[in-house]
Formats: structure tokens, C-alpha cells, sequence
């Protein structure tokens, strides 16, 4: 991997302390939910290059050779979770929370980096509220199982061109992590968006020290060139104005939540925060993820060299980053997906075909890794609907 090199980069998020690197990936896949249409266009999709610099200033993490224009958002990149029951009744349950804690009803909503609209609509149905989202991978085609009345969409990304007055609710799920500058365009959301000091604001990402102490490389892939502990996205509002409600850590410690009210603006000086645990699995996890990539591939490899038949289950970006890392090819038959939209495209990547449950009947596979553990209950019932009782792997 890579021992801690220094960097001149300055802290895209405190804008203060310098990046560290202290984490190297070559010729990583530079988008992972892309629908690519042939296995060859999968195995040549461009590349990029991970180097993950820590800030021991506030404990940002970044990707400093991240580069924009590798990544594409658009019609085709297919990011869903909503066809899975669990992650549903996880969304529900999220929405229903927002709306009786902040009493939004009859408010307006705005979502930056709405996708496909599932919790956007939500929001307003739930609360009979107005919305708004913005997200250039939206389409008006997708079907929607609940429905807002007042909803609209802009099919781009948010940025300082949109100003939107009268702003109760701005939710931005899961989008942050895309982001490079993150200080920057947390200032452009607070300017753009015309609040009073009561609007709030709710922002989810994936949490990093559990990516760091659980060693979760396949939750380290291209799009994610940000990466947030609890004090380190504290710091970043704080530090243009917002104050801070709460942050919690949720859906089985894999997403960071933070709450914070438009404010006065007035930004709140950096209070000091103990990183000394956060720097000392930084400076462990290039050794320790390496001997979990080891397990991993030694564990597929020989179970390939005994004749068993080993598919993923899960397409999504934690799928590329378990194939592309550990360098799979022949060894996995295939990826199965639940996500209808996704079934009949290729991995970015590596080309392998992504196939619908039913088509393991076929397979019969002896080894299902999958790539949530989350999910793992629920594809165990799946598979038994199937009639196929494989030993089950889990990240």
C-alpha cells in the first residue's frame, strides 16, 4: 500500500493543516455505478489513481489525486438502493424521523444530490411538503413507490447558479464523499440557499473510522475522494457558520449523519478535538489492510482452485472495489443484483456480467460473498426462495 509520505496539499476541508498520504491504489476503476453495456468497455473504463491523505489538524481524510473530470454523473449511472427491503425500511424510518423532529410539514424541502428522488418524495409525501431536487443522474422515467404531490426536479448539479429562497430543509445524502472541495461548496449551499436562522440542514456520509478500524478497502473506491469522522464534519460547518444540532452514526456504523440550523453565520472558532486514536489507525491501517486483502484473496483463490463456484452479490461500488483490489477475474462467475436497472451490464473494471437472482438457478453457486453485511439476512432468504443453500461470506 503505502507508509506515510508528505504532501503540499492544504486541507480541503479546514483549509489550514496539510495532507499526509498514507494510503496508494493504482489504476482504480474512476467510476463504479456506471451501466456499461459490453464486457469490454467495462474492462477499459478509465482509471485513476487513490492516494488518501489524513489532516492531523481536524482528521479530514481525502483522496489528493483525485481528479474530477475522471468521473461521470449522468442518466446512466445507476447508484440506487430502494430495491432492497432493508435499505427501504432504513430510508422510511429516516424520513419519518426528519419530518416529526423538525416539524416539516406543509414546508419546503430542498435535496442536493437527490439521485433518483426516493427520499426527496418521501419527504414531501410523508409531510405534504414542497420539494425540490437537484442531481444530474436523476431520470423522469424511474418509477416511484411513494410519491410527493409538489416535487420537482433539476436534472444538474447544485452549485452557485441556483439560489432558492425560502429554504426550511435542505438534505443532502450521501453526495458530500463526491466532493473534492468540501469547505468550498458547503459555503456555496449556505449562500445559495436563502434560509432564516431555524433552517436546517441534514447531510449523511459514510463514516470513516469504521472504514479505518474494520480495514473496509471495499468502501475505498474512485468516486469517494472524501472521507468524515464525527469531529471532522463537526469542524467543517461549524467552521462556515452553521451550528451544529447533532451527528450520529447509523445503519450498522456504515453512515454518518450530521444535523445543523442556518445560524447566524457567524463561524465558530476550531475547538480543539483529540486525535490521537484517529492518527494511530491511520498510521496501522496500510499493514492491517493489506493482511485483510490477503485473507480475502487467499480465501477466493483457493476456494477457486477446489472447484468451487463463487459469485458476489452486489454490483454497486463496494462490488468494483472487492474485484479490483483484490485483482479478481476468473475466480467469480458473476455479480448478482437485485436492482433490475443493473442486470444485463458489466463491472467496471474487471467485465464481469451482472445477473438477476433467478439466474443463479443456473450458476448454483457453492460461495456467495456479499458485499454489505447488512443485506446478509436478507439475501439468505433469497436464496432460499431460489431453492439454493451456498455458504455466505460477508464484508
Amino acid at each position: 500500500m503505502t507508509s506515510k509520505v508528505s504532501s503540499d496539499r492544504i486541507c480541503p476541508a479546514c483549509r489550514s493543516g496539510k495532507m499526509e498520504v498514507f494510503y496508494h491504489l493504482d489504476s482504480v476503476p474512476s467510476n463504479s455505478c456506471i451501466l456499461l453495456d459490453t464486457e469490454q468497455n467495462a474492462r477499459d473504463y478509465p482509471r485513476g489513481t487513490i492516494e488518501l491523505g489524513f489532516c492531523d489538524s481536524c482528521g479530514f481524510i481525502s483522496n489528493t489525486r483525485f481528479e474530477q473530470g475522471l468521473t461521470e454523473y449522468s442518466g446512466r449511472y445507476e447508484e440506487t438502493q430502494g430495491f432492497s427491503p432493508t435499505f427501504r425500511a432504513f430510508h422510511d424510518r429516516l424520513a419519518r424521523d426528519l419530518i416529526e423532529r423538525h416539524d416539516l410539514h406543509g414546508k419546503h424541502v430542498v435535496e442536493i444530490g437527490c439521485g433518483k428522488g426516493e427520499f426527496l418524495h418521501m419527504l414531501c409525501a410523508y409531510g405534504e411538503n414542497e420539494g425540490l431536487g437537484f442531481d444530474p443522474a436523476y431520470r423522469e422515467d424511474r418509477e416511484q413507490l411513494i410519491r410527493g404531490k409538489r416535487v420537482e426536479f433539476v436534472q444538474d448539479y447544485f452549485s452557485d447558479v441556483y439560489e432558492v429562497d425560502k429554504t426550511d430543509f435542505v438534505a443532502c445524502k450521501m453526495t458530500l464523499e463526491h466532493i473534492p472541495e468540501v469547505q468550498k461548496f458547503i459555503v456555496s449551499i449556505r449562500e445559495s440557499i436563502h434560509g432564516h436562522p431555524d433552517s436546517v440542514v441534514f447531510f449523511q456520509v459514510p463514516e470513516a473510522k469504521r472504514i479505518l478500524s474494520e480495514c473496509a478497502f471495499e468502501d475505498i473506491y474512485y468516486e469517494h475522494c472524501s472521507y468524515f469522522t464525527p469531529e471532522s464534519l463537526s469542524l467543517l460547518f461549524e467552521s462556515v457558520g452553521f451550528d451544529v444540532l447533532d451527528t450520529s452514526i447509523e445503519y450498522a456504523d456504515q453512515y454518518l449523519t450530521i444535523e445543523a440550523r442556518y445560524g447566524t453565520g457567524e463561524p465558530a472558532s476550531s475547538a480543539h478535538i483529540d486525535l490521537a486514536a484517529l492518527k494511530d489507525m491511520v498510521a496501522t491501517f496500510p499493514d492491517r489492510v493489506q493482511a485483510a486483502i490477503e485473507r480475502w484473496r487467499d480465501d477466493v483463490t483457493e476456494r477457486h482452485m477446489n472447484g468451487q463456484k463463487i459469485v458476489l452479490w452486489g454490483s454497486g461500488s463496494k462490488g468494483v472495489s472487492f474485484l479490483t483490489t483484490l485483482r479478481l477475474q476468473d475466480e467469480i462467475e458473476a455479480v448478482v443484483d437485485i436492482n433490475p436497472n443493473r442486470q444485463g451490464y458489466f463491472m467496471a473494471g474487471t467485465g464481469h456480467s451482472i445477473i438477476s437472482p433467478e439466474q443463479l438457478r443456473e450458476i448454483k453457486p457453492d460461495y456467495v460473498v456479499v458485499m454489505n453485511r447488512v443485506y446478509t439476512d436478507e439475501i439468505r432468504g433469497n436464496l432460499s426462495e431460489l431453492g439454493l443453500s451456498p455458504e455466505i461470506g460477508a464484508l
